[in-house]
């Protein structure tokens, strides 16, 4: 019963269509991009051919972003758990990056915006880290929003990664047990340079995190929608800022 209600009260509904107040606009945007494979299923087509559409709404919703004064924008492209897919599907979302970055770059360098990648790089494959590489440099001195890909991320490991600086601090003397508080762990964490998100969103109709953000999503609004990403548009970002406006945010207070 709760999760129904659950469901029924997080998922987007239809509501006449206008824009965000201009005020309370949430500083950081995480978003689980969900739904590419079954859009394609729906439509006959291979899984990749959704993995190639949903390129094209990671423009849009930059782009929707940047417009409405969003200054993180983070998209969880890929994570720790996505290998297991079938070798020809991850083989064709390694290529993604260096084909969205190739056809973007121009645009993005025109709106300003900053790329940044954080996950575990060991794993990824040469050229795919050339692509990103190169991208964060030819926009490292950008000043706008800051767009965040997640790729080859898994909140577990990132969390178990910084028990382990952490303890390695403390056995070596540069930190003492009492000085480990949220500060020091959001220090080690691969999202040190970015706040926490304000607002969650999740496409698909699936009602769960997937070892994203586990730690900073803490006190998030979380928005969830049925829309598969290739279709979620302007007018879905919007709808899930105007949700986020609408709540109060107590942290736990009054």
């Amino acid at each position: 019963m709760i999760s129904r209600l659950w469901a029924k009260f997080s998922k987007s509904s239809p509501r006449p269509a206008a824009q965000p107040q201009s005020g309370n606009v949430p500083k950081h945007v995480a978003v689980i991009m969900d739904g590419n494979g079954r859009w394609a299923k729906d439509r006959g087509l291979p899984r990749i051919a959704g993995h190639h559409s949903g390129m094209k709404a990671v423009k849009r919703i930059t782009m929707a972003a940047d417009r409405l004064g969003v200054e993180y924008l983070t998209l969880y492209a890929f994570s720790t758990e996505n290998w297991k897919r079938p070798k020809d599907e991850v083989d064709f979302l390694m290529k993604l990056p260096q084909q969205f970055l190739e056809i973007e770059i121009d645009d993005l360098m025109e709106k300003n915006v900053q790329v940044r990648v954080m996950g575990h790089r060991e794993d990824l494959p040469s050229f795919t880290i050339k692509a990103l590489d190169e991208a964060m440099s030819k926009t490292a001195n950008n000043t706008g929003l800051v767009l965040t890909f997640a790729l080859n991320y898994g909140s577990r490991k990132e969390m178990l990664e910084a028990i382990k600086e952490i303890a390695a601090d403390v056995q070596e003397g540069r930190l003492t047990c009492d000085q480990i508080d949220d500060h020091v762990m959001s220090s080690h964490l691969l999202t040190r340079d970015l706040p926490d998100p304000d607002l969650l969103i999740r496409t698909s109709g699936e009602l769960r995190l997937s070892n994203f953000m586990l730690w900073q999503l803490a006190y998030s609004e979380m928005w969830f929608t049925d829309v598969y990403w290739p279709e979620f548009s302007e007018t879905h970002f919007e709808e899930a800022v105007q949700e986020y406006q609408r709540r109060a945010r107590r942290y736990g207070g009054l």
